[in-house]
């Protein structure tokens, strides 16, 4: 998920849509980027908008679950408002158990599609493969401290593959998704969709009195 969070510059880069997106490498590495927006009921004009990003080692347990376990001192997270003039920069470390997982064709889209299930069983929202190999910052860690650990600093070469580098760390040229393998599509237009439907109806009353 390059171009979603700037290590060197320490930016965080908001998507155009909401959503969580998951990577991982064969050799047990992951990274996680979310992005969500939460309505204000009390005052609407005042959404507020979270960005997170973390990345590390994830487990497989032999009873089907995964143990997704951060670096945690490069994790980020954004909070954001219109209605404040700053956002709130911290860092973020949430280690994450799932119960169980699936990967399949999905039936509709014949593409590759992962359900997670979270620590009660619940079912999160289908993901969609979109990178192959994916798209990840390398898989170690991007700003040691003294207190970081030694598990981020090797790298096998089961990961050689997959796409890891701060190039062009200031610009991120392009949109996050131009190698998306299914590309987003835009939904109808429901105003377009009206007018037309009025014209339809327009023309269809014309033509009931001239006949």
């Amino acid at each position: 998920m390059q171009g979603f969070y700037d290590p060197v510059n320490e930016k965080m880069h908001e998507p155009s849509l909401p959503g969580i997106a998951y990577s991982f490498t064969a050799d047990g590495h992951y990274e996680e980027a979310y992005y969500r927006a939460i309505s204000n009921p009390q005052n609407p004009a005042c959404p507020q908008g979270i960005i997170q990003w973390q990345h590390g080692t994830f487990q497989k347990l032999s009873n089907g679950s995964l143990t997704l376990l951060p670096f945690g001192v490069d994790g980020r997270q954004l909070e954001s408002t219109p209605c404040l003039s700053q956002s709130i920069y911290t860092r973020y470390n949430q280690s994450e158990l799932f119960t169980g997982y699936r990967v399949y064709t999905d039936p509709y889209h014949n593409i590759p599609r992962l359900d997670l299930f979270q620590f009660n069983g619940a079912p999160m929202a289908p993901m969609y493969l979109a990178y192959n190999p994916p798209q990840m910052l390398p898989t170690q860690t991007l700003n040691p401290t003294a207190s970081a650990t030694s598990a981020g600093k090797a790298s096998s070469t089961n990961t050689a593959n997959a796409k890891r580098s701060f190039e062009d760390p200031v610009g991120f040229q392009g949109p996050l998704n131009k190698n998306v393998i299914m590309p987003y599509k835009e939904p109808y237009n429901a105003d377009k969709i009206w007018w037309y439907g009025i014209g339809l109806l327009g023309l269809g009353s014309v033509g009931y009195f001239c006949f």
